[in-house]
Parts: C-alpha cells; sequence; structure tokens
C-alpha cells in the first residue's frame, strides 16, 4: 500500500453545517476503520485540511477523496494530491533510494 498526501483547499467558510460536518466525520471514521486514513485534520490557518490516504494507487485515494462529504458538497473547492515516498529505518531513510541518488550533484 502506497501513501498519498491530500490538502484540501479554498474551504469556503461559513457554509459548514451540523449535517455536513456528521457526514464528513463518518466518512474519516469508515476510512479509519478500513485502515486507510493515516493521518488528518485541520491547518491552524482555517483554510485548508491534511489527509494521508493508505491506497493501491492514485487513482483509489482520488476516489475515497471524491467521496469526502467535505469535498462532493464543495466546502472545500479544491484539493491536491500527491504520492509520498515515506522515509524511515526500514528503508534507510532512502539513502540507497533511486530518486536520492538521481538529485546528488556529482
Amino acid at each position: 500500500m502506497r501513501k498519498f498526501v491530500v490538502v484540501l483547499k479554498s474551504k469556503q467558510c461559513g457554509t459548514l453545517t451540523d449535517e455536513l460536518l456528521v457526514a464528513h466525520v463518518n466518512h474519516l471514521k469508515s476510512l479509519q476503520s478500513k485502515g486507510l486514513l493515516f493521518i488528518c485534520g485541520p491547518y491552524t490557518d482555517n483554510d485548508r485540511a491534511l489527509q494521508i490516504i493508505i491506497a493501491d494507487s492514485i487513482t483509489e485515494a482520488k476516489h475515497y477523496i471524491k467521496s469526502d462529504p467535505f469535498i462532493e458538497k464543495g466546502y472545500y473547492a479544491d484539493y491536491e494530491i500527491s504520492e509520498l515516498i515515506e522515509a524511515n529505518d526500514d528503508n534507510n531513510w532512502l539513502m540507497n533510494d533511486g530518486q536520492t541518488d538521481g538529485n546528488i550533484s556529482k
């Protein structure tokens, strides 16, 4: 499984309802119960939020984001999604990764 960083953008402040918030939280709980949500939360700028989705493909990750009521109902007018290459002890912090090697000045 791969990780996809999603930034929800362009919040439509003043349009949030209790029903929309509950639907959004239920969506997040559903993703979490299936092991598909790594972390989520709003930025302090009150205009954006972050979700890290665990999925097999970007297409699958986009499906989860597009089915979020916050996106479906336009509470966040836009989003961007990118795949994350996680660096950790298991992969030697990407020291031997092709992308890292390609970025080293020789």
